[in-house]
């Protein structure tokens, strides 16, 4: 009878005991939303990440389209413009006494010929080639080639004073540099000793 009474007693005693201990074990709400928070704040900076990436990647690829476009021509560009200097030989060639003097089959052939290397030109432009500046700028190896210097006093030194043959660029970059004259500072002429003076040796007393 004395074993009867005492079994509920422990068992209400070990029901005691397990329950702080399972309290203890289960997280606290507190820090279960901090959790939650801190993991969704990772994830959105994940896809900020992720989206950032993908938009640097597409304007990549566009510029890099962009770049194979206007610089697939190149080659073909470079040998149109030995057309063009052909052109403009021809019509160097053409002596200016004989312009206009009522050769109408020299004159059509002259005003032909300048037509052409225009029509080339504006072609050339619609692929973004253009003639690079020369005469009169400072002189830069990425855009010029120096044939020969010049000496002159009535330009700063590294001057483009003459143009060979023209330059063109294709974008931001040289098609092909421009054949120049370079200004150079001009030598001072040398200055000339004077002539001495000669002095009469002083005459003796008279014997």
């Amino acid at each position: 009878m004395m074993a009867d009474q005492t079994t509920p007693d422990n068992d209400d005693t070990a029901k005691a005991a397990e329950t702080p201990a399972a309290e203890a074990a289960a997280p606290a709400p507190e820090a279960s939303s901090e959790a939650l928070q801190a993991e969704l704040t990772e994830m959105k900076n994940k896809v900020l990440r992720t989206l950032a990436e993908m938009e640097n990647l597409r304007r990549r690829t566009e510029r890099e389209i962009a770049d194979a476009r206007q610089y697939a021509v190149a080659n073909f560009a470079r040998d149109m413009l030995t057309v063009g200097d052909n052109l403009r030989r021809a019509l160097d060639h053409v002596p200016k006494d004989q312009r206009g003097k009522g050769d109408a089959a020299l004159d059509a052939l002259i005003e032909g010929v300048e037509m052409t290397e225009r029509s080339l030109e504006q072609s050339l432009g619609k692929f973004g080639v253009k003639r690079t500046e020369t005469k009169g700028q400072k002189f830069d190896p990425a855009l010029h080639q120096a044939m020969f210097e010049v000496e002159s006093a009535d330009m700063p030194p590294g001057t483009v004073s003459e143009e060979v043959q023209a330059g063109y660029a294709i974008g931001e970059r040289v098609l092909r540099p421009a054949l120049v004259g370079v200004v150079k500072r001009p030598k001072t002429a040398p200055v000339a000793d004077p002539e001495p003076k000669v002095t009469a040796a002083p005459e003796g007393p008279e014997s």
